[in-house]
């Protein structure tokens, strides 16, 4: 995507931010203080800051796109915010992050875009904690389609439909039981 669109998507989020806050959604994952967040595909930032500020000063925020300037525009939020506890990735799927250490995982409007979804869900699960949640939510897609994509290859399994999120866990492999 060029930076031209990639700029008119971020100012079309920002007034779909105004009219339906993120917080709002956020809501439903039950993000607490001292979390480790991982947004995954964090485009211009929308959530950046309400997650930040939900996991506060003891937690932290990983912020993490494929494209530069996303990940630009993620360190000016935190900076114009003085937001210390948000880290930019810059990757297509690889976290870098170490197994089991995030909380929660945001994979909001992305997934229908992933070529290699299956790969991007066995590093989300290997990053996440034992008891840690996958928030999914994409309005690409339907439910039928969320459930089974999420699920397929027996990595997750559905925990919860909220009203505007999917809460998934990860599915017990047979070498953890």
């Amino acid at each position: 995507m060029s930076n031209l669109g990639f700029r008119v998507i971020a100012l079309t989020f920002r007034v779909r931010d105004f009219l339906r806050p993120r917080k709002e959604i956020l809501k439903e994952v039950g993000i607490e203080e001292g979390f480790r967040v991982l947004d995954f595909g964090c485009g211009p930032g929308s959530y950046v800051r309400v997650v930040a500020e939900l996991v506060g000063k003891s937690g932290k925020v990983y912020a993490l796109d494929i494209n530069p300037l996303a990940i630009q525009m993620v360190k000016e939020i935190a900076k114009k915010n003085q937001l210390a506890n948000v880290e930019t990735i810059l990757s297509d799927c690889k976290t870098g992050l170490p197994r089991g250490s995030v909380d929660v995982v945001l994979l909001y409007d992305i997934f229908h875009d992933l070529t290699n979804a299956e790969i991007v869900l066995e590093e989300l699960r290997r990053v996440l904690k034992r008891d840690g949640i996958l928030s999914f939510s994409d309005h690409h897609m339907k439910e039928d389609e969320i459930i089974s994509k999420v699920t397929i290859h027996g990595l997750f399994r559905l925990q919860r439909k909220g009203t505007k999120t999917y809460s998934f866990v990860k599915a017990q492999a047979k070498s953890e039981a």
